[in-house]
């Protein structure tokens, strides 16, 4: 049996990413998975409510869960690849389980490990939805299109509880390159979530 994501469109990741982004209007926390999906969420635009993963594979929604808890009243994006997800496939269950109500999670699924040299993952032949909604995210959807995916983000948004969408995308390399500070990065973000004041 082929995956539900066999039937829905290749998107651009870089393209996406600049639609959620223009969807920001409240100080969203985004949180960018390592590789290309940060490098896009960098150039599609740079927020100090978003956090650049640096070397961390799979760590993306493990992280906005947990600002998610600590910052329940502002809504938490995490955008994250499928080789990176396939790492840590165990924070599905634990996310489902503590259901906070303003996590969004969005995989970008191309089925290869694209910044070490294209190598496929296994997510060729599963269905990172379906799996999702197995670990118990009722809320988990393909995107069919760059429209879909659109009408996804607004419903995630305004859903009281966690959200998975998963968009088939191309292997276009990432547009830009994060600046790779970890200390300003950290700095950055904890000034944007009003947790730290500036010196």
């Amino acid at each position: 049996m082929q995956p539900a994501a066999r039937n829905t469109k290749v998107m651009n990741r870089f393209d996406l990413t600049s639609r959620l982004v223009a969807k920001l209007k409240n100080e969203e926390a985004v949180i960018g998975g390592i590789g290309n999906t940060n490098f896009d969420l960098w150039a599609a635009g740079h927020r100090p409510q978003n956090f650049y993963m640096l070397g961390s594979m799979g760590l993306a929604f493990p992280i906005a869960l947990g600002v998610a808890l600590a910052q329940p009243n502002r809504r938490v994006i995490a955008l994250e690849g499928d080789g990176s997800l396939l790492m840590q496939l165990g924070c599905l269950t634990t996310i489902a389980t503590l259901a906070p109500k303003n996590l969004t999670l969005v995989v970008m699924d191309n089925g290869i490990y694209q910044i070490t040299g294209s190598q496929p993952t296994p997510a060729q032949h599963a269905d990172l939805v379906a799996i999702a909604a197995g670990c118990g995210l009722s809320n988990s959807n393909w995107a069919a299109d760059e429209e879909d995916f659109e009408r996804l983000i607004d419903q995630a948004l305004a859903a009281d509880g966690p959200a998975l969408l998963a968009a088939r995308i191309d292997d276009k390399p990432g547009t830009g390159t994060t600046k790779r500070d970890p200390v300003q990065i950290r700095e950055r973000f904890m000034l944007g979530l009003g947790v730290r004041q500036p010196l």
